[in-house]
């Protein structure tokens, strides 16, 4: 494939002190899930640019690009894809091929791991394994947004996505909130279900209070 490389011919005349109110350097990472059928394909974009040399040939450091395809019934990979348009060094574009590598990983369970072990390192690039790692939480906000826009449109069919990957056990320890006897699982123990019925979910000082009314209206 054809990747443009940038080079650096060093500070240009009017190179100085950074302007306090423009970034030395951005990064800036896009994901999109699109749902197929029985599946997830995540688009995944990064880019670095530095703000100060807009108009230049050194304004943009990467951009890149992993397509992954994702099974819904296991969350297992089954297709991926990197490309990497803008890159330092030509040779940097050796790499993508080893990202095929993503398939047969499951992003449920020890996903991270799994890419830092194969592609961490002089194993890959620095940048596509950063965004690959990023991947796995996206997939359970689409398992989220795919039951929520099935909802949304009366579907009750196979794009519900209902099942267990939508259940407390999915989320146990995933965050503070869903830690082992966390607010989570008091909330579903008090009732409440995610969902796109009350968003954001109420507080569990509000739940309770809600529930010791019910118990006892007067």
């Amino acid at each position: 494939m054809t990747s443009t490389t940038s080079t650096d011919p060093g500070p240009s005349e009017g190179d100085g002190p950074s302007d306090p109110r423009l970034p030395t350097h951005r990064r800036v990472i896009e994901i999109e899930a699109f749902e197929g059928d029985g599946s997830f394909e995540l688009v995944a974009h990064l880019r670095d640019e530095r703000p100060w040399a807009t108009g230049s040939h050194r304004d943009l450091v990467h951009e890149m690009e992993l397509k992954v395809t994702v099974a819904r019934p296991d969350m297992t990979i089954t297709a991926a894809e990197a490309t990497m348009s803008t890159i330092p060094h030509p040779e940097c574009a050796d790499i993508e091929e080893a990202f095929t590598g993503l398939v047969g990983l499951n992003v449920a369970r020890g996903y991270t791991r799994a890419v830092q072990e194969r592609f961490g390192r002089q194993n890959g690039c620095a940048h596509l394994e950063f965004l690959a790692r990023t991947l796995a939480p996206v997939v359970i906000q689409a398992v989220g947004s795919a039951k929520n826009r099935a909802v949304s449109r009366g579907d009750t069919g196979p794009g519900e996505a209902t099942g267990p990957l939508l259940g407390p056990e999915w989320l146990t320890n995933t965050c503070h909130v869903w830690a082992e006897g966390g607010v989570g699982p008091q909330l579903m123990e008090l009732g409440w279900r995610p969902g796109p019925h009350e968003y954001p979910a109420p507080a569990l000082v509000e739940l309770r209070r809600r529930r010791a009314e019910e118990a006892d209206p007067t």
